[in-house]
């Protein structure tokens, strides 16, 4: 019977979650090590994922197209559509104005979440994809509870009556994911940035 426990509760960690209904995804990604391990789950789930690009707060410029660049290497490797929303950092940082001393986790993070995933569920909608997700939940150094309020409020915010869009709160730290990430960040030879991309945090 402890065994049986044991066993439920170890399945319970490890699951990740699919909703029924969803075959396509828009995954807002941070960079190929963060979504290289979840796209690769999605496709063996028969989800086909849209990488979306939306960075702002990466910091200063070489890095972000660093990080873009390798992004799109990896989508283009496996053949799946990988979508630019070009890099406007003053826009970040206005968004942030005020909260450039919060520590980590803090209001600056919320702030920052709130930005990308309006961009993201934005975008989704126009694209006419329901589910939209952000590998930025597979950092051990985000706050999961933070991610899913920034983005079940983009996902009201652009939701509509004739278009709805659901924000897919999922740990993808889950699942094995960590580990096959770090595999496939050797197998791939990413550039596997030491920051969260900001100039705050750094």
């Amino acid at each position: 019977m402890m065994e049986n426990r044991c066993l439920k509760k170890k399945q319970r960690k490890e699951a990740i979650e699919l909703p029924d209904d969803c075959r396509e995804v828009l995954l807002h990604a941070c960079c190929a090590p963060c979504s290289s391990a979840i796209v690769e789950w999605l496709m063996q789930h028969d989800v086909r994922p849209t990488i979306f690009y939306f960075n702002p707060n990466i910091f200063p410029l070489e890095e972000y197209e660093t990080r873009k660049n390798e992004s799109k290497r990896h989508a283009e490797s496996l053949g799946i559509r990988w979508i630019d929303a070009d890099y406007d950092h003053q826009r970040w940082l206005d968004s942030v104005r005020g909260h450039e001393s919060a520590p980590e986790r803090g209001s600056r993070c919320q702030l920052c979440f709130r930005l990308r995933l309006l961009e993201t569920a934005k975008e989704a909608q126009r694209l006419g994809i329901k589910y939209f997700a952000t590998t930025l939940a597979s950092s051990r150094w985000k706050s999961l509870e933070q991610i899913t309020i920034a983005g079940e409020a983009a996902a009201t915010a652009v939701s509509t009556p004739s278009s709805q869009v659901v924000f897919w709160a999922q740990n993808w730290r889950k699942g094995g994911l960590q580990e096959r990430r770090n595999q496939l960040l050797r197998e791939y030879g990413f550039y596997n940035q030491l920051y969260c991309g900001c100039e705050f945090s750094k």
